[in-house]
């Protein structure tokens, strides 16, 4: 539109020109002045349509390690044309720091429920255009209004889980109590062949519940109780492992671990002796979910986007579950899941076990004492 006026405005001008050089009476030119404001009346620049964004070509996803199975991303590219590359984190508070330390080029993310209340709180994450995802549609009523994310504003469901104790069937009993942990038999087989996450909010979750008490509390004394009880622990630990603990396992370099369950049932895969239980106490229930970190692009917003709804589609979330064998958010999926998977109280606990388990959640100020605590634990001095 600002062009078409400027046109109108030189052939004004001219025609004007033209009159005074041919002796027209005119001497002063048409009147563009009074003219002109009535022509810029029309709002051209906001009635624009804006120009389409198009989705970039490549993405980063900052994904806990073997999360995924890498055939989605190359049905996801071959769909689309857009490449995506992972980087990975072992821990919610190791990916956390590294982004409110200001790293960026992250597309995409996979945090747990209750990180997802601590980005969400730090405006860290970009809301999602359900009109790009339609396939959100497919998540089970369950997971489409969860509590740390009303309406899946922010974020989907990517897959969720158990954390407890995973063994080898051959070398042990089955352990009933968290007191195999912190109430370690230095006669035991399992004695120096244990290891525990490297997770200050799963550690203490685990003594927590052994004791008694809220995993999300943010008592002190109960804390410090908790501390002791993990520095009690460490005698008889190979190690904290968040990444590998299920693979030492399942060479029998290791005979029990603490750890998620779909870690376990994977392994089993390497060594069927591999088990995996929860203890009587009870222990953490979990949901990640993948979300959109708020530094991105528009272009990869949108690509973004469109892999969340490719992961939600029926085939890629039962492709995921078989590949990690946790339990899916996607009630379209478990059409093409198999009878043994979705009946696998290792994969679904029963009621009764469920009723037992807590999500951990966000603790405020609180956070910096379980930190502290936990440097602590892991600089404590054994025997």
């Amino acid at each position: 539109m600002k062009g078409r006026l400027i046109i109108l405005l030189s052939l004004l001008t001219a025609f004007s020109l033209l009159l005074t050089a041919c002796g027209g009476a005119q001497t002063t030119p048409a009147p563009a002045a009074t003219e002109a404001p009535a022509m810029t009346e029309a709002p051209a620049m906001t009635e624009a349509p804006a120009a389409e964004v198009k989705p970039a070509d490549q993405i980063v996803i900052y994904n806990w390690s073997e999360y995924i199975d890498p055939d989605i991303y190359t049905a996801f590219t071959d769909q689309t044309g857009i490449k995506i590359v992972e980087d990975n984190f072992s821990s919610n508070e190791e990916m956390l720091a590294k982004l409110q330390g200001g790293a960026s080029g992250y597309s995409l993310i996979v945090p747990s429920d209750y990180t997802v209340s601590i980005m969400k709180s730090e405006n860290m994450l970009a809301k999602l255009d359900h009109a790009n995802i339609p396939n959100l549609a497919n998540l089970s009523d369950e997971f489409q209004n969860v509590p740390y994310d009303p309406g899946n504003e922010y974020c989907a469901p990517y897959q969720w889980g158990t954390t407890g104790i995973g063994y080898l069937s051959d070398q042990m009993d089955a352990p009933t109590s968290w007191s195999v942990l912190f109430n370690p038999d230095p006669n035991s087989p399992m004695y120096g062949r244990t290891t525990m996450l490297d997770d200050s909010r799963e550690a203490f979750a685990a003594a927590l519940v052994y004791l008694g008490y809220d995993v999300n509390t943010t008592d002190e004394a109960q804390l410090e109780e908790a501390k002791q009880l993990l520095i009690k622990a460490k005698p008889a630990l190979a190690g904290y492992d968040s990444d590998t603990y299920e693979d030492l396992l399942a060479s029998g370099e290791n005979i029990m671990a603490h750890g998620w369950n779909g870690d376990f049932l994977v392994a089993q895969e390497q060594n069927e002796n591999i088990a995996y239980t929860i203890p009587q106490e009870g222990g953490v229930i979990w949901v990640d979910n993948i979300c959109i970190p708020a530094t991105v692009t528009p272009e990869e917003k949108l690509a973004a986007e469109m892999f969340i709804n490719f992961l939600l589609s029926p085939e890629m979330g039962a492709k995921l579950s078989d590949f990690n064998y946790y339990a899916s958010p996607n009630k379209a999926a478990e059409a093409l899941l198999s009878p043994d998977f979705l009946s696998d109280p290792a994969v679904y606990p029963p009621a009764e076990v469920k009723a037992k388990l807590q999500y951990l959640k966000p603790v405020g100020d609180a956070e910096s004492i379980y930190q502290r605590l936990w440097d602590e634990v892991k600089s404590a001095s054994t025997p």
